[in-house]
């Protein structure tokens, strides 16, 4: 105990008095700032490819849209994060002759990779709704596009809200992985605070305490928005 008492006042003194608490908390924004923007795109790109998978194939462009779909959301269901964000970082951009920050490739990957989960769990919501609801739509006159965005989809939402949480979730703790191009996250400010006399320890337990507090927060904010949504759903 005594031990683990030196180690927590070596880890305090680094992380206070040699401000290892500056690479925390840019740790921590680059964390929330990959995972918010991995969400947010992979909700767009999975909610266009789950409208383009639910589009009756009568005519040819449907079909060849579907395939595209089909073998973009193949590559990256198929393929492991951190080698997405190394082809990207260390082939693509040198390529393209690109420049971006690890941060903007890690919100781009962390997007595109999200959006091939997303696009089957919004393709499993939009299925869950009645096809009634779509009918009733195009009997007003509503185009499928609108019927889609306006009718269809925001009932498909409210099915998957969990399942968005838990990819949310995923994200979070796929950051990690950040550190191979470059970016600083959680794991790199820890990490750098451990080297300083190489104690590993205690740095690694507050880590992954406060992935452990992170991941509460946002499950009791799903829950809430869970009791909200079945409230207005009584009311209506």
């Amino acid at each position: 105990m005594g031990d683990f008492g030196q180690k927590f006042e070596n880890f305090w003194t680094i992380f206070i008095k040699y401000r290892g608490y500056v690479k925390v908390v840019e740790g921590l924004k680059n964390t929330a700032i990959i995972a918010i923007s991995g969400l947010l795109i992979g909700i767009i790109i999975g909610t266009l490819i789950a409208t383009v998978r639910v589009i009756p194939k009568y005519k040819p462009l449907p079909k060849i849209l579907n395939s595209i779909c089909s073998l973009y959301v193949w590559i990256f269901r198929g393929t492991p994060m951190v080698v997405q964000l190394l082809l990207f970082y260390y082939v693509l951009l040198p390529i393209l002759d690109m420049n971006m920050t690890g941060v903007q490739v890690s919100c781009m990957v962390f997007g595109l990779n999200s959006g091939a989960y997303i696009s089957e769990i919004m393709r499993s919501g939009i299925q869950s709704v009645d096809h009634g609801q779509m009918e009733g739509g195009r009997s007003v006159g509503l185009s499928f596009a609108t019927t889609m965005l306006k009718i269809v989809i925001p009932q498909a939402v409210k099915n998957i809200l969990p399942t968005l949480g838990n990819e949310f979730i995923s994200l979070i703790k796929e950051t990690s992985v950040v550190s191979f191009v470059g970016a600083t996250d959680l794991y790199v400010a820890f990490n750098n605070i451990g080297t300083n006399n190489y104690e590993f320890m205690v740095p690694y337990l507050v880590m992954a305490l406060i992935y452990l507090v992170i991941v509460i927060i946002i499950s009791i904010l799903i829950k809430l928005m869970e009791r909200s949504l079945k409230k207005s759903d009584r009311r209506n």
